[in-house]
């Protein structure tokens, strides 16, 4: 081995130049050299002094063959003219024998139909008499890298956005439960009118805005459903037909037998109803709305536009219009929040970031396709489910309480009927008006601003007859206070409240049966909702 070693590097060390052993090699050389520029991974040049290439790896043709371009004379011509200027500055500092540091983590961009983004290398072929009598240049592809470096920094963007979203939407949620109490108290009270209606109507808005932004952070509570998709379509389209207006034609493409999803019906209406809007505006002269359904089987992941769909059998659901079509430089942001290009026309920018959460919250994905005149189909592709024999499974989850007006009051109990209710909430302004709306409707209540709180309340032994407490608080979390009762009384019904509920606390939830509770509720609601909680346990 060291002998056949030796005979190579005498051969390298032949009278010919080395710049033309490497152009043109022989012998032992020439197969060593040989396997190095064959390998169509490794793109390599040889480059005389005047920069003109002498000899291309494969690796070299491929990627110019990828970006559609054929092999040029000169290496200057690899690159847009306008990088060409400092790459030739570069290549002459190496030949005059600079440092390479100089060509440290060079990028350029090679010029061709579909240009590709490389990092540039280069070395000087030195002669025997150290005279550099050309380069060795090595270009490495940086497109998979650099877009995988634009969607990591694009997902940081979003999550960090989505957990400023959820944080907000918290503390905006106990702030709109305080304010429509105090109002509904007033009407209870005083029963009087407009600015209290007012009030109360602003919440509903907040509230309204809060489920947009919770929608976009992925970290609304849904109530999700095994439903047949093509029913919840038919259901919507008399809806959708009266919003497109009469210059709009809605053709439903419903695919049969129609498969069952699990996903929170009313969420799913407003997802269609969100881009049947937009679908609407694109076609201001109107055109056509095809709603269609189908269902796809991947046995491998497959990456589809921007998403990388894993395998599975999926339920899709496509909305097409004849609109004006998405540009190209709009397309990759549509989904991103408080972008909008309607802010004219009082557009905030929630929508399309809203209907990407709640796709993505229930567990699916969203393909988006258009082009300038040619409309836009967006694709939604949901996680198949069979069709449901038996609802006993939604028993384990938190059932969620719709909210109630102040017309329909739940019944104050009677006294024999008195009932102990646990209330934790580290909010003291969501806390006292609870605590006074219970009250009044005959419950006793004992009051806590937080779990570790309620417990050394509970030291003296007294079993309440149900506990209410939110979710996320300081310190140990509602969750993990209702572990906790239950380990001294099994069956302790419960009302978990919150704002919003991160995964985590979604678990949790899920591990535990109880009332779930949405802020902001009304104090109609709550009442409404410790009464069940304490029919429940009366029919166990």
């Amino acid at each position: 081995m060291r002998a056949r070693a030796a005979r190579l590097w005498a051969s390298l060390l032949a009278p010919r130049r080395l710049i033309d052993r490497l152009a043109a090699p022989r012998g032992q050389a020439a197969a060593l050299l040989g396997v190095m520029f064959d390998l169509d991974t490794v793109a390599l040049a040889v480059l005389d002094r005047e920069g003109r290439i002498l000899r291309a790896s494969a690796g070299l043709r491929r990627l110019v063959a990828n970006i559609g371009a054929s092999l040029p004379a000169t290496a200057l011509a690899l690159f847009t003219p306008a990088e060409r200027e400092a790459l030739g500055r570069d290549f002459a500092a190496v030949l005059g024998g600079a440092d390479l540091a100089v060509m440290a983590r060079r990028r350029a961009t090679m010029l061709g139909p579909t240009p590709r983004r490389v990092e540039i290398g280069c070395a000087p072929l030195r002669e025997a008499d150290g005279m550099v009598s050309g380069l060795i240049l090595s270009l490495y592809d940086l497109s998979s890298v650099h877009g995988l470096e634009e969607e990591v920094s694009h997902a940081r963007k979003l999550q960090a956005v989505g957990l400023l979203a959820g944080g907000i939407a918290h503390d905006f949620n106990n702030l709109l439960t305080a304010i429509g109490g105090a109002a509904e108290a007033a009407t209870e009270e005083a029963a009087s009118g407009a600015a209290i209606v007012e009030i109360e109507s602003a919440v509903a808005r907040g509230a309204a805005l809060v489920r947009q932004l919770l929608a976009f952070a992925r970290q609304q509570t849904l109530q999700p459903e095994i439903i047949a998709l093509n029913d919840a379509v038919r259901n919507i389209a008399a809806m959708l037909t009266r919003l497109l207006g009469r210059n709009i034609v809605l053709t439903l493409d419903l695919e049969e037998p129609g498969r069952h999803v699990r996903v929170d019906p009313s969420q799913l209406d407003q997802v269609l109803v969100n881009l049947a809007i937009n679908a609407r505006d694109a076609m201001p002269k109107g055109g056509r709305l095809t709603l269609a359904s189908g269902h796809l089987t991947l046995l491998a992941q497959k990456t589809i536009g921007a998403e990388t769909i894993p395998p599975g059998r999926y339920v899709t659901l496509t909305i097409a219009d004849t609109g004006h079509g998405i540009p190209p430089e709009q397309l990759g942001r549509i989904f991103e929040p408080f972008f909008t290009t309607k802010r004219d026309a009082g557009g905030s920018g929630l929508g399309l970031a809203t209907v990407h959460g709640i796709v993505r919250q229930s567990g699916g994905f969203l393909i988006v396709e258009s082009a300038p005149g040619a409309g836009t189909s967006v694709h939604i592709h949901l996680p198949r489910v069979t069709a449901p024999q038996v609802a006993a499974q939604e028993t384990a989850s938190p059932q969620a309480v719709p909210p109630r007006t102040t017309q329909a009051m739940a019944e104050p109990l009677r006294e024999e009927d008195r009932a102990t209710v646990l209330l934790v909430e580290d909010e003291a302004p969501v806390r006292h008006l609870a605590e006074r709306a219970l009250r009044r409707r005959g419950f006793a209540v004992r009051a806590a601003d937080s779990a570790e709180a309620a417990l050394a309340l509970l030291e003296d032994g007294t079993r309440p007859d149900l506990v209410v407490s939110d979710v996320m608080m300081p310190g140990m979390d509602g969750p993990a206070l209702l572990a906790a009762l239950r380990c001294r009384w099994p069956d302790l019904p419960a009302i978990l409240v919150s704002g919003y509920a991160a995964q985590d606390a979604r678990r949790a939830l899920a591990e535990e049966e109880a009332i779930f509770l949405a802020k902001p509720y009304t104090l109609a609601a709550l009442a409404e909702a410790v009464t069940e909680g304490l029919k429940r346990r009366a029919t166990a």
